[in-house]
């Protein structure tokens, strides 16, 4: 299966953060789509919210090449819009960390009280809320220092939640959300899956135990700032994307760091980082 997504228009209709078109100037501001269809599961994709899973651990850039092209109805339609109003992978990815959260509450918290603890912040904290803030910042700082500009620099471009009439593309907080929500995935695979089950070999004092430990943090946020990287690229009007490939030297030099020493696994696993009482060190 290969999803497609449409591209939007340059001189289309207005939209928004959802891809709504208000039938007038009065209405623009309507409840975004993604609200919208919170609760109406019969409408969303979960299989391609599986697929897209699938394809940022093995084949990221095939998640935001389909980005420009949607089949409905076998025909093809354009919005003005990048953003995907289809909350299933969210919540799909919640239902993850939910197992994931019981896995290392039954492991190590001190009673089901802390175990319900840890669950709630690894959602709501760790994932939506930390989701929320990097695409809060990308939107005001993404936008403005990577659209055209100045030659040879990084430019500056208006952007808003909504797109008005005759206005050429933006980039939308919707959009940014997306690509937050979706550089998550190796997070959870390298950080809260297989930390945990290789969590008492590579805890231990073995420097190489440090060396396996350290690197699955390397190739986490390694990751995720490639699928970050990915997901903006994927938009025309934005220039020098590459620069936020930058993250990763700076990763590379606090790995070679670490291995003279801190295991990263002791000090950052993510329960120690949910406030829950454990009943066992990890």
């Amino acid at each position: 299966m290969n999803p497609h997504i449409s591209l939007p228009r340059q001189n289309g209709g207005p939209s928004n953060f959802g891809g709504t078109t208000p039938s007038n100037r009065s209405e623009g501001l309507r409840m975004p789509r993604f609200f919208k269809r919170l609760f109406k599961f019969p409408q969303m994709d979960f299989e391609m919210a599986i697929w897209e899973m699938t394809s940022l651990i093995i084949a990221p850039k095939k998640v935001f090449r389909s980005i420009y092209y949607h089949l409905t109805d076998s025909t093809i339609e354009t919005k003005n819009t990048w953003h995907r109003p289809d909350p299933s992978f969210t919540y799909l990815l919640s239902f993850f960390l939910l197992l994931t959260s019981l896995a290392w509450g039954l492991a190590y918290a001190d009673g089901f009280s802390k175990t319900l603890r840890i669950t709630l912040v690894f959602i709501f904290v760790h994932f939506l809320t930390m989701s929320l803030l990097v695409a809060t910042a990308a939107y005001f700082l993404v936008g403005r220092l990577l659209g055209p500009g100045v030659p040879g620099l990084p430019g500056r471009r208006r952007q808003g939640l909504f797109t008005q009439p005759g206005e050429e593309e933006q980039l939308e907080f919707g959009y940014c959300f997306d690509v937050a929500i979706r550089a998550f995935v190796p997070i959870w695979v390298f950080l809260y899956v297989v930390q945990f089950l290789l969590m008492p070999l590579i805890a231990s004092n073995f420097w190489v135990s440090l060396l396996f430990g350290n690197s699955l943090y390397l190739l986490a946020f390694g990751y995720y700032t490639v699928i970050t990287f990915l997901g903006y690229n994927a938009l025309p009007f934005l220039h020098h994307t590459e620069l936020l490939l930058a993250p990763i030297a700076i990763l590379t030099i606090l790995w070679f760091a670490s291995l003279f020493g801190l295991n990263l696994p002791k000090h950052l696993a993510p329960v120690l980082w949910a406030g829950a009482k454990l009943r066992k060190d990890v």
